[in-house]
């Protein structure tokens, strides 16, 4: 008689369960996967799922129902969200909801915003950026979510002082709030967010037409730990009047520098694109605090003494952001690299006057970089090899470095394990040579830039599809790749998401078969300038995931052919079409589409034949 046949997994508790399929949230497929296996497992995976990011939001409903535990919803991807959509979500996550995005999302109003934040009453995260129709009575609406700690309102810019005061009286764990944009709120409603929100560490005050007058009810908020003023004009040198015609931004000296003492906690100074003075950068050096983050990105007053005593002064310094600050040379990477040696991100796009001997000093005393943006450098192999050292290290930005070669490349592949994004954007030494080292030596690799890298070939994607993990492609301009490599790509590259084909002229319909049958990923395509026809298009039909399509000079497209791929398309959110295209199309076709939440840019642009005169 035959042994009774058993399940191992019968023995395990569902909380074992829960820790196994807590090892698989990066991974969709295997989660899809374990689901699918059994009955029970169906029915496990459906009670241990905590995070949805749909892509539809006429399926929430069953979601949803499938996912009876869901406490991080994210509706990114689903811009037509109405009442009727909060509704649901509120009856179906009444107990569970604690974060949601509506950052992308159109067509509510205060009457679901009611019902979401009254039914939903554990909610400590909303996300509500470019709610450009939202008004005071949303704000009011808002205000009654009485846990809610973090609140982006970024861009809703109907929002006045009389809204954000309603939500500072009735949110008062607020601990990051975002009002990047708001321009109807000024000094009384940042105000009232500081006298009644004693709990903010973070805040943004970016864009708002403030002055001077409210920085004094800021700096009584004792847990404030990242504070942006970008762009604020009414904040000036003084403190005390507007600034002068010729400021475009705000400028810091030791007037708002002094400021800066009275945070105790204070980790974090952006003041991207202000016209800062060496006095200010001076007294900011001399802060008693032990700034962590630092960004000056495009502050023209940045000069090699003044960076150079700030650094001396703050050497816990994590993050630094000096990009396209011109003035600076040798002399402060090398104060940087002696005194930060922590440094973990340092951009430094554009400092045209660093010399390449000064790139040897990253890999020599900050090995412990994890993030380097040195595009439009003069960085050459050298320096590469330095940082090679740097073996931490997962982005790279490398675009416009004409100076380095396959060499350079060479370094960092075989060091480099854990680089998961790579630009290249422009780099025109660069061949399949290096490309090829760096696919081998990086398997993890995730996002790559080859866009206008004319030496790169089928090669170059063949050896590309061994990195399991890739999710972005660029290599817009690339002319001598063709449907050979791309259809690499597509089979060994499940996980594709975002591909952008611009200017591929070899690439037809063949490789869009390929893509429509392996990556079912792909969120986002750019196939401009392509020699792909209607038939190539409707293979790609079959994405649900597909959101974004830009398709510009498509010579073989028809408007029959572009009819039926948007009508199949389910999921597209925009889509970027020639011009001439629009009365050619079915206006009862566009309005669906529109209705659907697809946002359609049209483009008047001639056929560009030739590439620009520098050869790129």
């Amino acid at each position: 008689m035959q042994a009774p046949l058993f399940n191992c997994f019968d023995f395990l508790t569902e909380e074992i369960i829960f820790i196994i399929l807590d090892h698989l949230n990066n991974d969709p497929f295997a989660q899809k996967s374990f689901s699918l296996t059994c009955k029970a497992f169906y029915s496990i995976e459906s009670r241990h799922r905590r995070t949805l990011k749909p892509l539809r939001a006429e399926l929430l409903p069953r979601i949803l129902h499938r996912f009876p535990c869901i406490d991080r919803l994210d509706l990114y991807h689903c811009p037509s969200i109405e009442d009727s959509t909060l509704n649901v979500i509120s009856q179906a996550c009444k107990a569970t909801l604690l974060s949601i995005n509506l950052s992308k999302s159109r067509s509510f109003s205060n009457v679901g915003l009611s019902s979401l934040v009254l039914s939903c009453s554990n909610l400590v995260e909303i996300d509500l950026s470019n709610g450009v129709k939202l008004n005071d009575l949303a704000a009011a609406a808002i205000a009654e979510a009485k846990n809610l700690e973090k609140l982006w309102l970024a861009r809703c810019k109907l929002i006045t002082d009389m809204g954000i005061g309603c939500i500072a009286v009735g949110c008062r764990k607020l601990r990051l709030i975002c009002l990047k944009w708001c321009l109807k709120i000024g000094d009384l409603g940042v105000e009232l967010i500081a006298l009644k929100c004693k709990e903010i560490r973070n805040l943004d005050l970016s864009y708002l037409p403030i002055t001077e007058k409210c920085l004094s009810s800021i700096m009584q908020l004792d847990h404030l730990e990242d504070l942006v003023l970008e762009g604020c004009l009414g904040i000036d040198d003084d403190g005390l009047s507007t600034l002068q015609q010729t400021f475009k931004s705000l400028k810091v000296t030791r007037d708002l520098a002094k400021c800066l003492h009275t945070f105790s906690g204070l980790q974090s100074i952006k003041l991207d694109g202000c016209l800062v003075t060496c006095s200010g950068l001076e007294a900011i050096g001399n802060c008693h605090h032990s700034f962590k983050e630092l960004s000056l990105s495009k502050c023209s007053g940045v000069t090699d003494e003044s960076l150079s005593f700030l650094v001396k002064s703050h050497k816990d310094l994590r993050k630094l952001d000096i990009t396209c600050c011109r003035k600076i040379t040798y002399d402060s990477i090398n104060n940087i690299t002696s005194s930060c040696t922590s440094l973990t991100s340092l951009r430094m796009e554009s400092c045209s006057l660093v010399s390449r001997k000064a790139f040897v000093l990253f890999g020599q005393r900050c090995q412990l970089l994890e993030e380097l943006d040195v595009t439009d450098n003069e960085i050459d192999d050298e320096g590469l090899e330095s940082i090679s050292r740097c073996t931490k290290l997962f982005s790279l930005k490398l675009g416009i470095c004409l100076n380095i070669t396959d060499d350079g490349l060479r370094y960092i592949g075989s060091s480099c394990s854990k680089l998961k994004d790579l630009d290249l954007y422009r780099s025109t030494g660069i061949t399949d040579v290096g490309i090829t080292a760096v696919a081998v030596g990086c398997p993890a690799l995730e996002i790559i830039n080859l866009a206008y890298n004319d030496k790169a070939t089928d090669a170059s994607l063949r050896s590309l599809s061994t990195c399991l993990n890739l999710r972005a492609l660029e290599i817009r301009g690339c002319r001598r790749v063709s449907s050979e490599g791309l259809s690499a790509i597509a089979t060994g590259c499940r996980k594709l998401m975002v591909l952008d084909l611009k200017k591929c002229f070899n690439i037809n319909d063949n490789a869009m078969l390929p893509l429509a049958q392996f990556s079912k990923n792909l969120k986002q395509i750019n196939l401009s300038y392509c020699s792909v026809t209607d038939v190539g298009l409707l293979a790609l039909t079959g994405f649900n995931c597909l959101q974004n399509m830009t398709i510009l000079h498509l010579r073989g497209l028809t408007p029959n052919g572009l009819a039926a791929a948007l009508l199949a398309c389910g999921g597209l959110t925009k889509v970027k079409l020639q011009a001439s295209f629009k009365p050619l199309l079915p206006k009862h076709l566009l309005n669906f589409m529109e209705a659907r939440g697809c946002l359609f840019q049209w483009r008047d642009k001639a056929f560009q034949v030739e590439m620009d005169p520098k050869g790129w």
